[in-house]
């Protein structure tokens, strides 16, 4: 299955508000972002990094801006879901009878990937308190993603993945380990929440 059916199904699967996920998309498809599906719901991305996405929840859905920090929000649209945890990532929530207002989201889409281009960015980091293995550190600076995900994860199973990798005496293993676990802590799981799979 390809992204733009992907994207499709996601719209259809949900239907309270399919009909505003796809007045959103015609949004997107009008700059120049690549449509993709990462974390299981549509994402926009420019040159590989992440720009934008949208998602729908129970009462809600939203888009969010993954450099909205840098974003100027002169119309007061845009905030933190998640204060004190995240630094980079702004949402712009949309309730049922919120008007989708086309021009003025492709101006934040815009203003986005003008500040994309111009190196604007704030590296997600991993807590302070464990030791991280240089490996990991190198990929986290490589995959903005992957570094968000590990961040979300509990201070104990980030200390799981790094002793795990970091304990392997051979760069190779270490290597080894550090690709098998990838896939989970993009998931959210710890090492040992379904045995040993790395």
């Amino acid at each position: 299955m390809t992204d733009i059916q992907k994207v499709d199904a996601y719209i259809k699967k949900h239907s309270q508000w399919s009909k505003q996920l796809e007045a959103l998309r015609v949004v997107f498809k009008n700059t120049e972002l690549k449509e993709e599906i990462k974390w299981g719901s549509p994402t926009y991305t420019l040159n590989g990094k992440l720009i934008a996405g949208m998602a729908a929840f129970k009462n809600h859905y939203a888009i969010w801006f993954h450099q909205g920090v840098f974003l100027k929000d002169k119309q007061k649209k845009l905030l933190n879901a998640q204060e004190g945890v995240t630094r980079a990532l702004r949402q712009w929530r949309f309730e049922k009878g919120d008007a989708i207002e086309g021009d003025l989201i492709l101006a934040y889409l815009e203003e986005s990937i003008m500040n994309s281009l111009a190196g604007k960015e704030i590296k997600s980091q991993p807590k302070k308190g464990i030791n991280i293995p240089p490996m990991l550190n190198k990929l986290f600076e490589e995959n903005d993603a992957l570094a968000l995900a590990f961040k979300k994860l509990t201070p104990g199973k980030q200390r799981e993945y790094a002793n795990h990798i970091g304990s392997a005496k051979k760069v190779e293993t270490q290597q080894n380990r550090l690709e098998k676990c990838k896939p989970m802590i993009m998931e959210g799981k710890g090492l040992h929440d379904k045995y040993k799979n790395c």
